[in-house]
């Protein structure tokens, strides 16, 4: 099949950017009288909505953050499909606007999350496998450090290890995939550069349990 013309891959990278830069976590904040960004460590992600706010409030906020970067991508590829031509650059652009949009949301002066949840949705439309293993990496590190950014490192980094894997022992997915892999990965390692630091320092804050209330 033919690839879309520049103008539909133009719109589409826009409109999912549109989508990805709704900061759900700072309206649902908002919502709340709190300004998220001057608390935890004052990300408007799902990771400092839950550290701040709550699950009850975090936890919808993850998951709409995820349907972002999954929407779009849907809608690129059923729009190729329905127009009979080749979706794989039409979806890709998508899935990179999504993640932008959260990272540099215009509606907050490009201020945004880090991407983490969006990609999340993104890759289970793109790369389901991919992100499985990532997800895997994410819980393993999460539970044995309790450091949100060193679970996202590494599960960023491991996105295009996976995906090479995957071409080497079954021949796919296609190379523009890989590519793909490998930018969305690295975003989520840039993006968590400032944690890296505090890592080294010392002071990046761990994500500890909260105590149950004890039995009266």
């Amino acid at each position: 099949m033919p690839p879309p013309g520049p103008l539909p891959l133009i719109v589409i990278t826009l409109l999912a950017y549109i989508a990805g830069a709704t900061p759900f976590g700072f309206l649902a904040a908002r919502w709340r009288g709190v300004d998220i960004r001057q608390h935890g460590s004052g990300n408007i992600g799902a990771t400092n909505v839950i550290r701040v706010m709550g699950k009850k409030i975090g936890l919808p906020v993850f998951a709409l953050d995820c349907l972002k970067g999954l929407l779009p991508v849907l809608f690129a590829k059923s729009w190729c499909a329905g127009h009979g031509i080749d979706g794989t650059w039409a979806s890709l652009l998508a899935g990179l606007g999504a993640v932008l949009g959260h990272n540099f949301t215009f509606w907050l002066n490009f201020k945004g999350g880090k991407g983490i949840a969006t990609s999340a949705g993104v890759l289970l439309a793109l790369l389901p496998v991919a992100l499985g293993v990532a997800l895997l990496l994410w819980l393993i590190l999460f539970y044995t450090t309790r450091y949100v950014a060193v679970a996202s490192v590494g599960a960023g980094a491991v996105l295009p290890v996976t995906v090479l894997a995957q071409r080497i022992l079954t021949g796919g997915p296609a190379l523009p995939l890989l590519g793909f892999a490998t930018v969305i990965g690295g975003l989520a390692v840039w993006r968590h550069r400032s944690n890296l630091k505090r890592l080294m320092a010392g002071t990046e804050n761990r994500f500890e349990r909260r105590p149950k209330p004890s039995a009266p």
